[in-house]
């Protein structure tokens, strides 16, 4: 890879006190020094505290949203300052489920991701299309143009991560395959709005495991992973970090 990867688990709302286990799992396998490769978990905001204590010093810890807020009367909300203060680096904003089970558009994606940057948090902002949208020949539209909106106006590859997640390959088993991520990739890179595009790191999500992880990171603009379900094993959560070449 001519950038460093990034490799972040997602737990979404997975996990409990029992599996702070899994961060020792990760530090048996690669030892205390770690695969020599960015990584990061987003677990469910209850573990955050506790992972921050436990996790090794090698992989970051992130969150799964966060508030364009940055305090007040916004009861269940969490403030990007507030997770910046429990040790995250990294903080996911626009996941497909939240634009799709919570209703957020763009506009609210680029607010949180505003929110992120100013707290010291970098964002990882998730584009993508449905399967409807890719079949009608829309997805190259339908993503840049979230891409241009979701983006803070002044962004640079060094505040932020793109995550592109076709939204028909999340959970389902189903992944794009190389080239179809690729080409997707490429174009993000080209239609970046900020400054700094060729050091931009863009992820790949979308049942991304062991198994396909090499392919996809053979290809040139494929900067890493966003991990779903194959994090939440760190065997399989290490293989994945393994396929990084």
């Amino acid at each position: 890879m001519t950038r460093p990867a990034l490799i972040a688990g997602n737990w979404k709302m997975n996990g409990g006190l029992d599996d702070l286990s899994w961060a020792d799992d990760l530090v048996e396998a690669f030892g205390a020094d770690g695969p020599g490769v960015d990584a990061a978990l987003c677990p469910p905001a209850t573990l955050i505290a506790p992972f921050a204590e436990r996790l090794p010093s090698w992989i970051a810890l992130g969150a799964q949203d966060c508030s364009q807020h940055g305090e007040g009367a916004h009861t269940g909300d969490l403030a990007a300052g507030m997770l910046a203060a429990l040790g995250c680096r990294y903080v996911i904003v626009g996941h497909s489920e939240r634009r799709s089970n919570h209703g957020e558009g763009d506009d609210l994606v680029r607010a949180k991701a505003e929110a992120a940057i100013a707290a010291g948090l970098v964002p990882i902002v998730c584009i993508g299309e449905t399967l409807a949208e890719r079949e009608t020949g829309q997805a190259e539209d339908v993503v840049i143009a979230q891409l241009a909106r979701s983006v803070p106006a002044d962004a640079s590859a060094k505040s932020l991560v793109i995550a592109y997640e076709p939204v028909w390959a999340i959970g389902t088993g189903k992944t794009a395959t190389p080239e179809d991520a690729q080409a997707m990739h490429a174009q993000i890179r080209r239609a970046f709005p900020g400054e700094g595009r060729d050091e931009l790191r863009i992820l790949y999500g979308g049942s991304v495991k062991p198994e396909n992880a090499a392919d996809l990171f053979a290809m040139d603009d494929i900067d890493g992973a966003l991990v779903g379900g194959a994090s939440l094993e760190a065997e399989d959560f290490a293989g994945v970090l393994r396929a990084v070449r």
